[in-house]
C-alpha cells in the first residue's frame, strides 16, 4: 500500500506532502490544476519513462519520495533480496532530478538502478486508463492475467517443467549429436593412427634408450680397438703382471727387511684389486661391443619409426603411449555415442511427450477459465450500460514455450453483430474506461499488494453509469488501496478519502497544491462538480445526497 507521497520542486509544484489511506482515495480538482503532476510523479519514483523536463522552473532539482508498507510474503521483498538492498514492512523509495537532467535513486537509503525500481513498480502499483499500456491493454500480460484468474498454478509450474526437460533433453541429444558427428570426420584417421600406434608400442624412455644404444654401436669399432689395448696393458702381459712380479720380489725379500717392506706390499695388494676391478669392467664393455651389424640396422629403423610417429602426431616421443590412449578413447566414445544416440533420442521424445500432454492440459484450463471470465465481465457491463456489448477472450495457437502454447487476448465488440477486436483499437474512451473496470473487477481476486491508480476511467460517463463505476472502485478499494483520478461527483463521492486539487499564484508564479478534505469540504467540492463555479443550495444538497447514498 502506498502511504506517503513526497514531492519537492517538480513541475508547478514546489512542496507537497500526501498522506494516502487504505480503502478508495479521491482526487478532484479543475483540469490543469496538477492532477497528472502528481502521477508523473509517482511515475518518476517508480522508475517510468515519462517526461523529460520534470524539474520546476528555477529550482536546482526536483525530489520524489514514496513510503510503502509491505505486508508479510509481499513479492517487492524478493524483488529487494535479490538486488541485495535491506528489506522490511516499510520501503521508501527516493528519486532525484537535476536541472540538467541528470537521475538519481535511493531504495531504503541504498543507491539503486532505474531497473530495480521498475521492478518493484510492477509489483507495487497498477495503472489504468485510456492509454494504460502497462496493464490490461497489453496484451502480452493477457495470459498471465488469464492463468491467475483461473488458479491452475500446478499446470503452468507443470508446463514450466515439462518444457524445461524437453530443453535439456534436446540439447543432450544435440550435443551428442556433435560429439559423434565430430567423430565419425577422423573415424578413418583414429583407426589407422590407432593401430599404427598399436603396431610400434613405443615405451616411454625407449627413444632415448634406443639413441644412446645407436650412437654406440655406430662407434663400435673405434671404442672397441682402444679399449682392447687397453685391456691388453691391464692383463698379464701389462700392469697386472708387472705388479705381480714386484709384488713377488719384494714379499721374498721380506723376512730380510723387517717391517720396512709391509706397507709397500700392503699397497701392491690393494692397487691388484682395484686393477682386477677395472679389468672386468673393461672385459663388460667390450662383451657389450661385440653386436651384429643387423642389430644396429633394427635399432635405427624403431628409432626413426618412433621419432616420425612422434612428428607426425605433435607429441614428444614419450607421450606417444598417452596419446594412444587418448585416441582409443575417442573411439570408443564413438562407438558408445552411436549406440546413445538411439537412447538419448527416445528421452526427447517422451520429453516432447509430457510436454504435448502438460501443454494440452493447460489449454483446456484456460478454455475453461476463459468462459468464466468472459460470463464475469459481460455481468459486471449490463450494470455499466454495456449490456448489448460482448468481451470475449480469445485463444489461439501459438509457437511452443515454457507457458505452453497459448495467445490469450482480450477482445471487445460494441455492439451485436460488430466484429470482435483488441480493447484500445474497438472501444471509445468512455467504453473503453468500463471495459477495463468490469474487466479488472473481475481479475481483482490476482492482486497480490498492489495499489490500484485509475486515471480518469470514468471520463465519457455519467449519471447512473457513473455511480456504477464509482460504487466499484468502492468495491475494489475495499480489498486494498485505490487511488481514482476522477472529475465525475459519483464517482467522488463513493471515495473514502477525498483530496482537491487546485491551481494558486505566489509571488507570480504558479503552483498546484493538494488538499485533504473534510466531510463540509467534500460536500462544496462534489457540489462544484455537478454545478460549476457557481454553487447553489441546490448543488449542495445534490452533494449530500450523493455522499449518503
Amino acid at each position: 500500500m502506498l502511504r506517503a507521497l513526497e514531492i519537492r520542486d517538480m513541475l508547478i509544484i514546489d512542496r507537497l506532502e500526501l498522506e494516502l489511506q487504505p480503502g478508495l482515495n479521491v482526487l478532484t480538482g479543475e483540469t490543469g490544476a496538477g492532477k497528472s503532476i502528481l502521477l508523473d510523479s509517482l511515475g518518476f519514483v517508480l522508475g517510468w519513462r515519462g517526461r523529460a523536463e520534470l524539474v520546476r522552473q528555477g529550482a536546482d532539482q526536483g525530489e520524489v519520495v514514496a513510503v510503502f508498507d509491505l505486508g508479510e510474503g509481499h513479492p517487492a521483498r524478493a524483488i529487494l533480496d535479490e538486488a541485495g538492498l535491506p528489506s522490511g514492512d516499510e520501503l521508501i523509495l527516493r528519486r532525484i532530478n537535476t536541472a540538467d537532467g541528470r537521475k538519481t535513486a535511493w531504495i531504503n537509503d541504498r543507491r539503486a538502478s532505474g531497473d530495480v525500481l521498475r521492478a518493484l513498480s510492477d509489483v507495487l502499483i497498477e495503472l489504468h486508463g485510456q492509454h494504460d499500456d502497462r496493464g490490461l491493454l497489453n496484451p502480452r500480460g493477457h495470459r498471465l492475467l488469464l492463468d491467475e484468474f483461473g488458479g491452475y498454478d500446478d499446470l503452468v509450474n507443470g508446463v514450466k517443467t515439462a518444457w524445461a526437460d524437453m530443453a535439456e533433453a534436446s540439447k543432450a541429444l544435440k550435443a551428442l549429436e556433435e560429439q559423434v558427428a565430430a567423430a565419425r570426420a577422423e573415424e578413418d584417421f583414429l583407426r589407422h593412427s590407432v593401430k599404427e600406434l598399436d603396431t610400434l608400442n613405443p615405451e616411454p624412455g625407449e627413444e632415448a634408450t634406443l639413441d644412446t644404444r645407436r650412437r654406440m654401436m655406430q662407434a663400435a669399432e673405434k671404442i672397441r680397438d682402444d679399449i682392447a689395448r687397453a685391456h691388453q696393458l691391464l692383463g698379464i702381459e701389462g700392469g697386472e703382471g708387472a705388479l705381480s712380479d714386484a709384488a713377488r720380489w719384494l714379499e721374498g725379500v721380506a723376512d730380510q727387511a723387517g717391517e720396512a717392506l709391509d706397507e709397500p706390499i700392503a699397497a701392491l695388494s690393494r692397487a691388484l684389486v682395484e686393477l682386477g676391478e677395472a679389468q672386468s669392467g673393461v672385459e663388460r664393455v667390450l662383451e657389450s661391443l661385440d653386436f651384429n651389424p643387423a642389430e644396429l640396422e633394427e635399432a635405427e629403423e624403431r628409432l626413426f619409426a618412433i621419432r616420425a610417429l612422434a612428428r607426425k602426431h605433435g607429441v614428444a616421443p614419450d607421450d606417444l603411449g598417452d596419446f594412444a590412449e587418448d585416441l582409443r578413447g575417442r573411439l570408443a566414445a564413438l562407438d558408445a555415442g552411436e549406440a546413445g544416440l538411439g537412447t538419448r533420442a527416445k528421452a526427447l521424445k517422451a520429453a516432447e511427450a509430457a510436454y504435448d500432454a502438460a501443454a494440452t492440459a493447460l489449454t483446456q484450463a484456460r478454455q475453461a477459465a476463459a468462459q468464466k471470465l468472459d460470463k464475469a465481465v459481460m455481468a459486471e457491463l449490463a450494470p455499466l450500460k454495456m449490456d448489448r456489448a460482448v468481451f470475449e477472450t480469445q485463444i489461439a495457437p501459438t509457437d511452443p514455450g515454457p507457458e505452453g502454447r497459448d495467445a490469450v487476448t482480450f477482445t471487445v465488440a460494441t455492439n451485436p453483430g460488430a466484429p470482435a477486436g483488441p480493447l484500445n483499437k474497438i472501444a471509445s474512451g468512455g467504453e473503453l474506461s468500463r471495459f477495463l473496470l468490469a474487466l479488472k473487477v473481475c481479475l481483482t481476486g490476482t492482486d497480490s499488494g498492489r495499489t490500484l491508480i485509475f486515471d480518469e476511467i470514468d471520463r465519457g460517463v455519467g449519471g447512473a453509469t457513473a455511480d456504477a463505476v464509482g460504487r466499484r472502485l468502492a468495491s475494489l478499494a475495499g480489498q486494498g488501496q485505490v487511488l481514482v483520478v476522477t472529475h465525475s461527483p459519483q464517482v467522488a463521492a463513493r471515495g473514502a478519502h477525498h483530496w482537491r486539487v487546485e491551481k494558486q499564484v505566489r509571488d507570480g508564479a504558479t503552483l498546484s497544491t493538494v488538499t485533504p478534505l473534510p466531510e463540509t469540504a467534500r460536500v462544496d467540492e462534489i457540489a462544484r462538480m455537478l454545478a460549476g463555479d457557481t454553487v447553489t443550495d441546490e448543488a449542495r444538497a445534490a452533494a449530500r445526497a450523493l455522499l449518503d447514498a
